[in-house]
């Protein structure tokens, strides 16, 4: 979870944070979406996220400790946490940070970073002026202001954040035309998404591509930005968080559900992933 929910947030002028309610999108799906007027010396870290985080800073200064390196980012700037990066930041004594934040994985996440020229190895954004950095910051605001609107329509918001972040960045990169690669990246993800279910080998998926393991594991690395292994374990553990949360159906039959017949093996993968046990889970977040 972000960092202002561990403090006592007692007023709207400090901190506004909401948690993305729905698990069901691949192309892109939020986890939490913020902002912040920061303490002076505010720290958090060292700390690993399970998903993209993007801080855009408004105002004020501070550092980004990553990658072995200190990151000095002030206002109109911004920095990104990738996957199982381990990050400490601090906002300055004297101007301490206000910022906005949204967390963030799916399928178009990795390229879109990679458009945008930024990640976990060089996690500093610059914005191509400062009109294109305060339209990065008025796409962010809008979706935290916007928390009560249908998960589809917050999805959308996130798409145009993405988008924004692309054009706007200094590093922008041109978007390479389509590849093959890029037709046997559609052939996989949707037998993921028919099969998952199933106990299914990657061996399966790369010979449905009609490619080798070992090729079909670096395109697909090389593409989506992770293993198809972890892919694989992601798209099932998104899945059991929709049926925990839209049904009373028993955990060992969701486990079952998602290819897992061990529900011990079943708890420990979606712990590691959400941070969380299922039935943790299920009690925060079931709707019905």
């Amino acid at each position: 979870m972000q960092e202002c929910t561990k403090r006592n947030v007692s007023t709207e002028t400090k901190c506004r944070f909401h948690v993305f309610q729905d698990e069901r999108f691949v192309d892109l799906n939020l986890y939490q979406y913020g902002w912040e007027q920061t303490e002076p010396l505010h720290s958090y870290g060292p700390y690993a996220r399970n998903h993209y985080l993007f801080h855009y800073v408004i105002s004020g200064k501070g550092l980004l400790l990553a990658n072995e390196q200190e990151y000095t980012i002030e206002g109109g700037h911004g920095f990104l946490i990738a996957p199982g990066q381990v990050t400490t930041y601090r906002a300055d004594e004297q101007e301490p940070w206000e910022y906005t934040w949204i967390e963030f994985d799916g399928l178009r996440a990795h390229e879109a970073l990679n458009l945008a020229g930024i990640s976990g190895q060089n996690p500093v954004y610059s914005p191509a002026s400062a009109k294109a950095g305060q339209l990065l910051q008025e796409q962010m605001l809008f979706l935290v202001n916007h928390s009560q609107d249908s998960p589809m329509r917050q999805i959308g918001y996130g798409f145009l954040f993405l988008d924004q972040l692309v054009q706007s960045s200094a590093s922008h990169q041109a978007q390479s035309p389509r590849r093959l690669r890029d037709f046997y990246m559609k052939e996989a993800l949707s037998f993921i998404e028919q099969h998952y279910s199933e106990d299914i080998s990657i061996e399966d998926i790369s010979s449905f591509c009609g490619l080798n393991r070992s090729y079909f594991s670096k395109v697909f690395r090389d593409t989506m930005g992770e293993s198809p292994q972890g892919f694989l374990l992601h798209y099932r553990m998104a899945r059991a968080a929709q049926l925990l949360t839209e049904s009373r159906l028993p955990i060992s039959t969701i486990s079952t559900m998602v290819s897992y017949p061990n529900q011990l093996h079943f708890s420990r993968a979606f712990k590691n992933v959400y941070g969380i046990s299922p039935r943790d889970y299920r009690a925060k977040h079931l709707a019905l």
